[in-house]
């Protein structure tokens, strides 16, 4: 009787450990495409590339125009001289002011992405690292990046 009382419990025991757990609807399922539910995750459904306004904060106007007197200087003599540094000065300006904007213009890409819950969210960031529409993403600290 006593080997009765232990066993018992014992088998109660091995046999709960057995068992599997219910399966709940709407929960972490698997996602389109195989891959696990999350919350912060989705498929990419879209991608444009944005560019900003081509504007310049005159930086690069004044170190373009000190080196074009700089390497003006080094031309000529006397008025001559005078001449070839102002016109390097304005030449280094007008170049300097252009090149700023266009380094400033590089792109942006808008990720268009449906996230696992439904939700839809658009996330701007510089680069793509290699995401592309339909690539399966999680999105942390405001940036898309492979899953």
């Amino acid at each position: 009787m006593n080997i009765r009382l232990i066993l018992l419990p014992v088998l109660a025991l091995f046999l709960a450990a057995c068992a599997s757990s219910p399966q709940y609807g709407g929960g972490y399922g698997p996602a389109p495409g195989g891959y696990a539910r999350c919350y912060d995750c989705g498929t990419v459904e879209r991608i444009e590339e944005v560019r900003g306004e081509r504007q310049a904060t005159g930086t690069g106007a004044v170190l373009g125009g000190i080196v074009g007197g700089v390497l003006g200087n080094q031309v000529g003599g006397g008025s001559g001289k005078k001449a070839a540094t102002a016109a390097g000065a304005i030449a280094g300006a007008v170049a300097g002011n252009e090149l700023e904007k266009n380094v400033q213009a590089a792109p942006t890409y808008d990720i268009f992405i449906r996230m696992d819950d439904g939700r839809r969210i658009v996330v701007n960031q510089r680069d793509l690292a290699g995401i592309r529409i339909g690539s399966y993403v999680r999105v942390s600290g405001g940036r898309a990046t492979l899953r």
